[in-house]
């Protein structure tokens, strides 16, 4: 079996025949994942609702090539918005190789006056429109997909929703405004990832991989406030000393796109350089780690 295997790069990591949507791709960890499929060669649609911010991105990635990059405008706040986007993507391919789901937003609030809003936004945008595009687009995702070369669905969660602690910001800040913390956000990608591993098991034998990316802090429009104004305070449980960076993201939305990870479905995999996992903490001014 192993003598007759292709185990070359070229081949277990070629993406010139992808056909793959990028919800939120015109910023942030969507335009990084965007630019790697591009980059190697892929056909890529991007999505969100900003079309300045779409027609930016996808002229600067069609400017690098070799692959193409195509916008759609588009509201994921409820199942009206995604049956738009779906309708849309139908219009323009016949086939999805893979559905990056990371169209997401944050909210920040005090704990004794957390607004509903920010309940009931985030759970419909970061959850339920994963749900509602990834059945929208199931057909897409079945055209041509066999056990070796299944389709993807990468679904974009966040170490926030592993992370327990309290994320109230001191008056030395974090991510949210000091006094205020993003109490729906974490739930929301927590809820990200239970629903990661229901569509693995629903979809596995459809040939449809489904698995899940929980990103630490990366430069991102949700992230700008944290890191413009506290980065101290975010690299001080940071054992790498530095956030996570372009390739640190695209990599791994690469690999899990590849013939590489055919085999895989239902992980949720922990982007952050461990910082949560060791519990590395530095004291902030001069002093030892601790």
């Amino acid at each position: 079996m192993t003598s007759s295997a292709e185990l070359r790069v070229s081949s277990l990591f070629n993406f010139s025949n992808h056909v793959v949507l990028v919800t939120g791709g015109a910023t942030g960890l969507g335009e990084m994942a965007a630019q790697g499929f591009v980059q190697n060669g892929a056909k890529v649609f991007i999505a969100s609702r900003k079309e300045s911010e779409l027609k930016k991105t996808s002229d600067r990635l069609n400017k690098l090539g070799p692959g193409t990059c195509e916008y759609i405008i588009a509201d994921l706040k409820d199942k009206a918005g995604c049956d738009g986007l779906v309708k849309e993507v139908k219009k323009r391919t016949d086939r999805l190789t893979v559905l990056v789901n990371n169209t997401g937003a944050t909210w920040g609030g005090p704990w004794d006056d957390f607004p509903e809003n920010g309940w009931d936004k985030l759970m419909a945008l970061n959850v339920k429109s994963i749900f509602y595009m990834t059945v929208g687009l199931q057909d897409l995702l079945l055209k041509g997909t066999n056990a070796d070369m299944p389709s993807r669905v990468i679904n974009i969660a966040s170490m926030a929703g592993i992370m327990t602690s309290d994320v109230t910001s001191g008056d030395d800040g974090g991510l949210a405004a000091p006094g205020h913390g993003t109490f729906s956000y974490g739930p929301s990608k927590a809820a990200v990832i239970h629903l990661t591993k229901m569509q693995a098991s629903k979809l596995a034998p459809l040939n449809v991989m489904v698995n899940c990316v929980c990103p630490g802090v990366f430069p991102s429009r949700m992230t700008n406030f944290g890191i413009e104004k506290f980065m101290d305070t975010l690299l001080v449980r940071q054992p790498t000393g530095r956030i996570g960076k372009p390739s640190d993201f695209a990599g791994v939305i690469l690999f899990l796109s590849s013939v590489a990870s055919a085999h895989m479905t239902g992980n949720v995999i922990e982007l952050d350089g461990g910082s949560v996992l060791s519990g590395w903490k530095a004291q902030k001014k001069g002093g030892s780690k601790i």
